[in-house]
């Protein structure tokens, strides 16, 4: 199949999940919830949706065993909204790649600023 073809069955389904999770769901395990990524099989069998979860590691857990009991009721909405000959099993994966940014970007931080404390240092010898 067509890598276009495949990036918008993508998107139109991490669409449709994200909305049909934040308005349809009413879990109360349910954290914070975004859909950042669908990747679906190369036969459309399978998906796996990555989500982010906005909490700690036990609202993460929570939230992504509430999302894998509502996989089947998730599937047959999806079914219902996307044209599709055979709608995707989904599996939910958490995604951590804005803990991983944010914790990079805090290192960033230190890094500077202990480069600008020796620069100052340095500065302040030479005079």
């Amino acid at each position: 199949m067509k890598a276009q073809r495949m990036a918008r069955i993508d998107h139109e389904i991490q669409r449709i999940l994200g909305t049909l999770i934040t308005q349809e769901l009413r879990d109360p395990r349910l954290a914070f919830v975004t859909v950042t990524r669908a990747e679906v099989s190369d036969d459309l069998h399978q998906c796996k949706v990555f989500v982010s979860v906005i909490g700690d590691r036990h609202q993460a857990r929570q939230s992504i065993d509430a999302l894998k009991n509502a996989a089947r009721f998730l599937r047959g909405e999806l079914g219902h909204k996307i044209d599709l000959r055979h709608t995707p099993e989904l599996i939910f994966v958490e995604d951590r790649s804005a803990e991983r940014a944010i914790a990079l970007a805090k290192t960033l931080r230190e890094v500077q600023a202990q480069s600008d404390a020796r620069e100052e240092s340095s500065t302040e010898e030479a005079e």
